[in-house]
């Protein structure tokens, strides 16, 4: 049974406590390498805590392998170009590859919804230029 009476000042200025579980960071898998858990970290922590569920969480970890492979890719075209006799089909073989790479890292990134398109609006930005625009009204000319 509750007290009788008027609460005191203290009672009535001290919040009630309440337990709040912490959203854990989802851990990267044990099959990625050093720099493909570099990229993990960064993506994880640069998104909500609360961003990440069992469903995303594959497609993150391939995305973090498409970084790294592109980059990889990177070097050896950059090693390709600085060679004596320059390799033009094997130059041609590692941008196709690279191209590749760059496709899936643009599909990963919209189907997790973390690039800068999946959280841009068309009508927000025909809004805008419409603002922007200047139109002369009958009465100023």
């Amino acid at each position: 049974m509750g007290a009788r009476g008027r609460k005191s000042a203290g009672a009535l200025s001290t919040p009630a406590v309440e337990t709040v579980t912490a959203i854990q960071r989802p851990e990267p898998p044990l099959d990625l390498n050093e720099m493909e858990t570099d990229v993990w970290i960064a993506v994880v922590n640069d998104a909500p805590a609360n961003w990440w569920n069992a469903a995303t969480l594959p497609m993150l970890a391939q995305y973090c392998r498409h970084v790294v492979g592109a980059s990889r890719i990177s070097i050896l075209i950059d090693q390709a170009y600085a060679a004596e006799e320059i390799d033009l089909g094997l130059i041609k073989e590692l941008t196709n590859l690279q191209s590749k790479h760059t496709a899936s890292i643009k599909a990963c990134l919209a189907s997790m919804r973390l690039s800068q398109q999946s959280s841009y609006s068309a009508r927000g930005a025909a809004g805008a230029k419409a603002r922007h625009t200047t139109v002369e009204r009958p009465w100023q000319s």
